[in-house]
């Protein structure tokens, strides 16, 4: 899962990884994401990483800014 690629250098604590973890699926339950191999879920996990980067904890938040920043409706 691209999520687990971005966090396993991170260093993170289990929390933190609980939270990314928890923005990553909302994020593709959101965008109806299935496939786990389509290129879109790289870029949310990616967009999912740099946003809790900056603080934002709540990983609801952290879903509503990434599909906002994806342009997705």
């Amino acid at each position: 899962m691209a999520i687990y690629k971005l966090i396993q250098n991170a260093s993170l604590g289990p929390d933190e990884i609980q939270r990314l973890v928890a923005a990553y699926h909302e994020t593709l339950r959101a965008l109806d994401l299935k496939d786990r191999d389509d290129p879109i879920t790289r870029i949310a996990a990616r967009r999912v990483f740099e946003i809790a980067q900056t603080g934002i904890e709540d990983p609801a938040e952290i879903s509503k800014l990434v599909i906002k920043l994806l342009g997705v409706r």
